[in-house]
């Protein structure tokens, strides 16, 4: 059983619509990737998905249940999490309290124990995160508030986790940093939904992928087979060697 489907997926913004008509699923323990050029639709997609943007027509299942007209903080609840494409953590707030917000929805039934043992295990991964868990969130480098967005939602005990451009505007040391924390999550059991304009970096790491073009998915499958599709080759991967 899939842990998400999305049926005949169409949203966009206000009268623009700019999925028209996205499938796909994705099983429990994957790492599916969207990939794509800017403006293809794969933030939309995320976006429809968490219930940021509502969709218009088609079904969303998640665990075999219908969450189309769930809003986001419901989705959250049930375990679907966004990480947002540009990090968007709290700047005035401290790195400590921009972690506390991930867990908000349930924060006074995990009580002071419940809420150290997730601050713990995200400390665990982003051992970064707990020298500056004092220090003001804005005050962090851009891969440090990328980890951060990352260890926010991780607080929220996700069980899909969707990620969307978390290369964008990183040095290339910290992207590789953070698609190897995204693979250790993957092995642990997490499920995880990305969605990624270097397709490199996006067939690497995912299973399957989809591959997104004018709000349509016009290929999809194993990783490795489009890896050497001549169409996803040439125009998404420069012609490179792999």
């Amino acid at each position: 059983m899939a842990l998400l489907e999305l049926e005949g997926l169409v949203s966009g913004y206000g009268s623009v619509e700019i999925l028209r008509g996205i499938s796909l699923s994705i099983e429990a323990g994957e790492i599916v990737s969207l990939i794509g050029p800017n403006g293809a639709g794969k933030s939309t997609i995320l976006r429809t998905v968490s219930g940021l943007l509502r969709c218009k027509r088609g079904r969303k299942l998640f665990a075999d249940r219908d969450i189309t007209r769930l809003p986001p903080h419901k989705l959250t609840q049930l375990g679907l999490v966004q990480v947002p494409e540009g990090k968007h953590v709290f700047g005035p707030m401290t790195v400590r309290q921009n972690l506390l917000l991930g867990c908000y929805g349930n924060y006074r039934e995990l009580g002071r124990d419940g809420r150290q043992r997730l601050l713990d295990l995200v400390f665990e991964i982003f051992p970064t995160l707990r020298e500056r868990r004092a220090q003001l969130a804005g005050t962090l480098s851009g891969g440090e508030q990328q980890m951060l967005a990352i260890a926010r939602a991780l607080m929220a005990e996700p069980k899909l986790l969707l990620m969307d451009e978390p290369s964008l505007g990183l040095a290339p040391i910290i992207v590789e940093q953070i698609f190897i924390t995204l693979e250790k999550l993957q092995k642990g059991g997490l499920t995880i939904l990305l969605a990624e304009q270097n397709a490199v970096l996006a067939l690497e790491l995912a299973s399957r992928s989809y591959l997104v073009q004018e709000g349509h998915i016009v290929l999809h499958g194993e990783s490795k087979e489009l890896v050497q599709d001549g169409r996803v080759k040439q125009v998404y991967l420069g012609g490179v060697r792999v």
